[in-house]
């Protein structure tokens, strides 16, 4: 055993050496100069073609000023909140050092118990954040040298010129710019203590919300955490003595802050594409490696996959059908916040090449182009028809002794009923009916039967042609709801953007994908059946060389024949159906026009093979309290009784897409193999109800408000001003949710269920990744 003595000596000859160390650690350390240091980096955007997009992101924006400048108020809004003792202390929290330290010994992140000082530091010393422990002694020895030497006026001054407060403000002078307008002198208590909420991450806490960077940071979440933590801080202030309960008292409210886009180089598209290619990285950062701290420090060059030709084409094609069409100052009661939302993929790639966000990044926030809540209407009926030609119907419409399990593929030449008022059924000819007993009636645009009487049948490329609502409720039954669900799924919507299968509409657009989603979805058409995610970052390079470079992969999502027999059904609604005004002469066009419930919404979404593109147009008050907002009627929009995809919508897609593909070679779809059987169902007799319905569940209708010539069941038609119109997606009689059906039939055959808008800051809001919500009116 060893004696008292050579214990005692090397545990003093222990604490001498590390006394040694600290000394020479202390001696070896400088105090930074934070004008010199703490200065962020840019993020660099590129265009798909390599020019300069914009510079942006982790902002040198920031102007030092002095100590004198800052309001006590702030300086006591952080001492209240960060470090009280911060006016007494040495300037280090041993027990946070001992916790950062314990961290990085298991790996973890270095965090927890720094002081106002240390923090100062820790943004001095931008030049090296590396997560070491040798760092981490370096920057606590330089934490007790400035707490030594430097005063506590010049720390408080140079932490609060260095920390960042989010919308690229690096110190509180531009803090106080970007937020309130106003300098740094003039900010009051309640100012104050909000920006001292921003410094605990801008992410979080900004009231206008950060859902690029993360779903979660809504607007609204955002604001509420943003006042908590301000009221928490006056509250403190009051606590500690720096702030009078009567003054303290006059601010109970979060202080109204301006638009975070007063950065002009993000005007225009440019703010949509930057937020895009952000939340790209970010939602993706397991295999970007980029993070939103990452991009708050800047210092990257992100090369996109926006074609600056095709996105002014698209900003072009929106603005002249707005110029000439939406006139709110003479039309306000139809004209007003009339809204259009388009995106631009490639096939093959799943390239983001273009979007129309809004009318402007700094003005309309909202990048229409990612999921608002407008439905789809009738463009999802390819997803059914794909369905149907990839796993096959079930078979009360095949082979005598086909069993009740057993599928029959189906050919666009099967012959489905086109009868108005059309009483679904399930697969089996038993009636389907909702959990109340309530049986639906499909309506067809115009409330017109299409085909010849007593049958009405038709087959699925004409009634895809025309856009025929009942033939396609039906062939959703037979295949099976849960079948077109996957299909829709397969060719790249997203499960949070679809509605409820529950209910036969569900096969004529109750869902409300993103304009990026339905471009990508097509484009798997185009693509003969192979499926790409849409993206929009090429590659990302830093001062080390590439950080990132996407990869194309693709998935099986039909077999190549079911896509090309879909394609060459969609060629036939432009060539001579619903969507002649997408024409391009010259080349071959597929496409679908849709309309929603009480003309919300219109869409027109169509693909040569080089590119696929989706065209929203809805009304929405933006400016409306987020969980009231609701789509509003376009009856008279545009100096039209109604609007439909057959009008607008394609004629935006007609101007981008001449412009976009101009100097391309025009190519051909692959010519699709025969497929399937035409089935010929035949009409069953009206199954006997065993209790006699009460009024309150026999199936109700009502007359549909659509102007247009309903199409012919020949391969004539009659084409209004803007072409041939395109039915509603609507439901007549009891609606899909039991509540009472009213189905109006409009412009793509009938009325979806009534639509309230999903507030894009809470619907996962991540472009191109991101989800619309599950959609449910009172209306059929």
């Amino acid at each position: 055993m060893p004696s008292w003595k050579l214990v005692s000596g090397m545990f003093i000859g222990f604490v001498g050496c590390l006394v040694a160390v600290a000394g020479i650690g202390y001696a070896m350390v400088g105090v930074p100069d934070v004008a010199k240091t703490a200065q962020a980096q840019n993020n660099v955007y590129y265009w798909s073609d390599g020019s300069v997009m914009v510079a942006t992101g982790g902002e040198t924006n920031r102007q030092i000023i002095n100590y004198e400048d800052i309001p006590k108020e702030m300086r006591y809004a952080v001492i209240s909140q960060e470090n009280k003792t911060f006016e007494t202390d040495s300037g280090v929290d041993p027990s946070g050092i001992a916790r950062a330290v314990f961290n990085m010994a298991r790996g973890g992140q270095t965090q927890g118990g720094s002081t106002i000082t240390q923090q100062y530091v820790k943004n001095a010393m931008l030049d090296d954040q590396s997560q070491t422990l040798s760092r981490k002694f370096k920057e606590i020895f330089v934490a007790i040298k400035v707490g030594t030497e430097v005063p506590k006026p010049k720390i408080m001054a140079g932490y609060l010129n260095s920390a960042y407060f989010g919308r690229g403000a690096y110190g509180i002078q531009a803090a106080s710019r970007a937020y309130f307008n106003i300098d740094a002198k003039q900010l009051n208590p309640g100012q104050c203590a909000f920006l001292a909420a921003m410094l605990k991450g801008a992410t979080y806490y900004d009231p206008a919300g950060a859902t690029s960077l993360d779903p979660n940071a809504t607007a609204e979440a955002n604001k509420k955490r943003a006042l908590g933590q301000m009221q928490d801080t006056l509250d403190k202030m009051v606590k500690y003595g720096h702030l009078s309960a009567a003054e303290r008292a006059k601010y109970t409210t979060l202080p109204h802050s301006q638009n975070p886009r007063s950065n002009s180089r993000l005007s225009g598209q440019v703010g949509y594409l930057v937020d895009l290619a952000k939340s790209y990285l970010i939602n993706n950062s397991d295999k970007t490696h980029v993070t939103a701290d990452d991009l708050q420090k800047g210092g990257y060059r992100i090369h996109t996959t926006f074609d600056k030709k095709k996105v002014n084409a698209l900003e072009a094609a929106v603005k002249k059908v707005q110029k000439a069409n939406i006139k709110p100052e003479v039309r306000p009661k139809y004209d007003k916040y009339v809204q259009f939302g388009g995106a631009s993929v490639e096939p093959k790639t799943g390239a983001i090449r273009a979007i129309y966000g809004g009318e402007d990044a700094t003005k309309h926030f909202t990048d229409n182009a990612d999921s608002t809540g407008a439905q789809v209407g009738s463009t999802f009926k390819p997803f059914v028809l794909a369905a149907a030609m990839k796993w096959g119907v079930r078979d009360p419409h095949g082979p005598a002794d086909q069993g009740p399990d057993e599928r029959t593929i189906a050919s666009p030449k099967s012959l489905y009923s086109g009868k108005n008022k059309l009483k679904i059924e399930n697969y089996d000819h038993t009636v389907w009916t909702d959990k109340d007993g309530k049986e639906w009636l499909q309506t067809n645009d115009g409330n017109e039967s299409v085909g010849d009487a007593p049958d009405y049948k038709i087959d699925l490329r004409e009634a895809m042609q025309f856009s025929v609502n009942s033939a396609y409720v039906q062939l959703g039954m037979d295949v099976g709801l849960d079948k077109v669900e996957q299909s829709a799924l397969d060719a790249g919507l997203l499960k949070g953007s679809l509605a409820s299968s529950n209910y036969p509409s569900f096969s004529i657009g109750t869902s409300d994908p993103s304009a990026i989603r339905m471009a990508g979805a097509y484009g798997t058409f185009a693509n003969s059946g192979q499926q790409t995610d849409p993206y929009s970052v090429d590659k990302v390079e830093s001062k080390d060389g590439v950080v990132y470079r996407h990869e194309v992969k693709s998935k099986d999502a039909y077999p190549a024949n079911v896509a090309n027999n879909v394609t060459d059904v969609l060629r036939t609604v432009v060539d001579k159906g619903t969507g002649t005004n997408a024409r391009l002469p010259g080349r071959e066009v597929a496409g679908k026009t849709g309309t929603t419930d009480g003309n919300k919404s219109a869409w027109f979404v169509g693909y040569t093979p080089q590119l696929s593109t989706a065209i929203s147009m809805f009304r929405l008050d933006d400016n409306a309290n987020n969980k009231n907002r609701t789509f509003l009627e376009m009856y008279g929009t545009g100096g039209q009784k109604q609007i439909h995809g057959a009008s607008f919508p394609s004629e935006i897609f007609h101007d981008y897409m001449t412009q976009a593909l101009e100097g391309q070679p025009a190519l051909t779809f692959p010519t699709p193999e025969p497929i399937g059987v035409a089935l010929n169902p035949e009409p069953s007799p009206t199954p006997t109800p065993s209790t006699s319905p009460s009024p309150s569940t026999s199936p109700s209708t009502s007359p549909s408000p659509s102007d247009s010539v309903s199409p012919s069941p020949t391969n004539s038609q009659t084409c209004g001003f803007f072409g041939c119109t395109d039915g509603g997606n609507g439901n007549g009689g009891d609606n899909g949710n039991g509540t009472g059906g009213n189905g109006t039939g409009g412009m793509d055959g009938g009325p979806t269920p009534s639509t309230t808008a999903t507030d894009p800051s809470t619907d996962g809001g991540t472009r191109g990744n991101g989800n619309g919500g599950t959609i449910w009116g009172p209306t059929g």
